[in-house]
């Protein structure tokens, strides 16, 4: 696997996942999901760390 496939914006994660934008920021903000930075703003999120929460939530 790629590098880069790991990692995506905030609305391709929304796009992608159904989830909503705010619900993903809120587990950044928990750290739950790592993520990159760019001018002090979340530009990508980790993908696997995405799949572990929604896992871990949803139970599924």
């Amino acid at each position: 696997m790629l590098l880069n496939e790991s990692w995506c914006t905030v609305q391709e994660a929304v796009n992608k996942y159904g989830i909503d934008k705010s619900i993903i920021l809120e587990w950044v903000d928990e750290g739950i999901i790592r993520t990159e930075e760019e001018n002090g703003k979340v530009a990508r999120i980790n993908i696997d760390d995405l799949e572990l929460a929604v896992q871990e939530y949803t139970g599924v």
